[in-house]
């Protein structure tokens, strides 16, 4: 056992990291996760139309996550890419809910099987709206450069709260939880790593309550809120215990905030 509030040196802490990021990281995490509903397709761009509407609504409880993202893929007869393609607004009647996940609703659904559609009929893959640039060195400035094309350059529209900014301090937590599922390469089968333009070294962990609570718990983090800022220190220093892939430790801090290892070990 690991006591919180004791301080750790750096071997220990990257060990401890490391071994609860190894626990955590398998198969079997998928069955419980979101990330179950793109592991449900093989198509490129199935798998990510499925894991950026499923990542949009990954707030709250995992199993309701889960049978709402379910429930949108039944309505798309389980083949979203040529859903979107074909997609006629009058398909709409066919979905039997006006709420879809909390605050997200059939308004909020309309507009993001729209917005996938003109950007599929421009682009075969995500992937090139979240390319960075030379001097860049994580996801905030791509995550608005595709907002902007996501949103057609509206400003008013009532889903740009489900496409969180950076640039309003967000933590953009579910946006950089799918780019962890499209990025990351590990061979344990979790996330895909399907996007190989990107490089995963840049990758930030998706910082949510847990995550930012077993953080503070572990001294990793000083910053109170979860917000763009939390992120950027977060970064600073799992980056110094594995500047290739930090955000293999969403595994760990996830996992041991649910879970409660740090006291149940």
């Amino acid at each position: 056992m690991i006591e919180s509030d004791l301080a750790m040196d750096f071997a220990t802490m990257k060990s401890f990291l490391d071994a609860n990021a190894d626990r955590y990281n398998q198969p079997d995490f998928i069955e419980v996760d979101p990330v179950q509903i793109p592991h449900r397709f093989s198509d490129r761009r199935d798998i990510e139309i499925a894991g950026f509407i499923t990542a949009t609504i990954s707030w709250g409880n995992r199993k309701a996550i889960i049978n709402n993202a379910t429930r949108i893929l039944d309505w798309m007869q389980q083949t979203p890419t040529d859903f979107v393609l074909n997609f006629q607004a009058s398909d709409l009647q066919y979905f039997k809910y006006d709420a879809v996940h909390r605050t997200f609703n059939r308004e909020d659904l309309l507009y993001f099987v729209l917005a996938l559609q003109r950007i599929y009929r421009q682009h075969e893959s995500l992937e090139k709206l979240f390319l960075l640039r030379p001097e860049e060195t994580d996801f905030s400035h791509s995550i608005e450069r595709f907002r902007r094309v996501f949103f057609d350059n509206d400003s008013s529209h009532r889903s740009r709260k489900h496409v969180s900014s950076p640039y309003r301090n967000s933590a953009a937590k579910r946006l950089m939880m799918f780019l962890r599922w499209m990025v990351r390469q590990d061979r344990r089968g979790v996330d895909f790593g399907l996007w190989t333009e990107l490089d995963p070294k840049y990758l930030s962990v998706p910082l949510d309550v847990h995550t930012g609570n077993i953080s503070r718990e572990l001294g990793l983090l000083s910053r109170q809120q979860n917000d763009w800022k939390a992120v950027k220190e977060l970064d600073a220093t799992l980056r110094h215990f594995e500047p290739n892939d930090p955000a293999k430790y969403d595994f760990a801090l996830f996992g041991i905030g649910v879970n409660g290892a740090l006291k149940n070990d």
